[in-house]
């Protein structure tokens, strides 16, 4: 990992100078080796890797750029932020001896590995992505190649449909009528993170008290994440179970998080993260647009405006008094199903009964329309 670390700042420091691809860097590292022959000791796929790493930064900068974020240049990787590395279609292999898993990488041997689940049968291991975590932790990623028969769709059946409203208070409402409080992690543990970061900010820079308090920091950092984690696997696949096609309404993350009220917590609702799991766990997942979600009445179609305070629904054309994010989830079902020729809903969402419940909400999204 420190050669990878090494090698990735000698590429950042020729990329300054002048631009270089990947193949101009592969180039590079050929030179390097001359200079340097202690570089025949790590296996080359590995370092030949760093270079297409760099490469997807540059295209994430430029995507990122595309969108409207302030983005700079590719910094230097310092110690402690740089904790992986790769292994590309060869220099790798999986072996079982007794009770054990064990994982031969080239050129550094033999590591005891614990598989969370089973390989597919049918699978091949194309990739080993080796990652070091904040606490120390090491982890090994797999990609696999699956052959599936092209014939082999899956059958949708629209009537198992469901639109989901995520929210803040309510991590998501769907049309059915279930609502999920949202855990909001960050928030649940922001005392300690503050206290620890204390405790960092008053060790001697570059002592071992300021190491130890740091460790103690990541880990806080990683406990979040990983209760973020578990609540979005759990509650994605729940809806990837019970329904055929998921509707959802597209997401202005860089709108919403300009408000300072609203901020920290959109960022920690990890809305994207969530959408991310439904999209590869759903048979079909489709976005539609926003415009007019929490307004429309979903009964009637009549125009309802409102601001973030008022929760409920009250419509004076057709007398419906609902929750205003049920509301909205039935027009995100309603417009998705509509893309499909799909407009006959099922009854029993006509038949909504008044909800009295005080919630927060979102700040509205830009209206821009999405399918895949």
């Amino acid at each position: 990992m420190a050669v990878c670390r090494w090698l990735y700042n000698k590429f950042v420091k020729q990329a300054k100078k002048s631009f270089l691809s990947r193949n101009d860097m592969n180039y590079f590292l050929t030179e390097l080796k001359q200079s340097e022959p202690w570089l025949y000791n790590y296996y080359s796929k590995m370092l030949q890797m760093v270079s297409t790493q760099i490469e997807s930064a540059e295209k994430s900068l430029i995507k990122l750029n595309k969108k409207g974020y302030k983005t700079g240049t590719i910094k230097f990787a310092i110690y402690n932020e740089y904790r992986t590395f790769t292994y590309n279609q060869s220099g790798f292999k999986f072996e079982k001896r007794g009770d054990k898993t064990l994982l031969h990488l080239s050129k550094i041997g033999y590591v005891e590995i614990r598989r969370h689940r089973k390989f597919p049968d049918n699978a091949n291991i194309k990739q080993v992505i080796v990652t070091k975590s904040k606490s120390g932790k090491w982890y090994a990623c797999l990609t696999c190649d699956i052959v599936e028969s092209l014939f082999n769709i899956p059958k949708i059946d629209f009537k198992k449909s469901v639109g989901i409203d995520v929210g803040i208070k309510s991590f998501t409402y769907d049309s059915d009528g279930c609502s999920t409080p949202n855990p909001l992690n960050l928030k649940k543990m922001l005392k300690p993170l503050a206290r620890a970061q204390r405790k960092v900010s008053r060790r001697k820079k570059g002592s071992n008290n300021r190491l130890k308090a740091i460790r103690h920091l990541q880990k806080i950092h990683e406990i979040i994440a990983n209760r973020r984690k578990d609540f979005q696997h759990k509650l994605s696949t729940q809806y990837a179970k019970n329904n055929d096609v998921v509707f959802v309404e597209k997401l202005e993350k860089l709108n919403m998080v300009k408000n300072r009220r609203l901020s920290r917590s959109i960022m920690d609702s990890s809305w994207g993260m969530f959408l991310q799991k439904l999209e590869y766990k759903c048979k079909l997942l489709v976005e539609v647009s926003s415009q007019n979600t929490t307004i429309d009445c979903s009964r009637c179609g009549n125009k309802v405006p409102k601001g973030l305070t008022v929760r409920i629904h009250r419509c004076g054309k057709c007398n419906l008094v609902i929750d205003r994010d049920y509301n909205a989830s039935i027009n995100i079902l309603q417009k998705g199903l509509k893309i499909f020729g799909q407009d006959n809903l099922p009854q029993e969402l006509w038949k909504v009964t008044p909800v009295e419940i005080s919630m927060r909400s979102v700040k509205q999204e830009q209206i821009i329309q999405r399918f895949r």
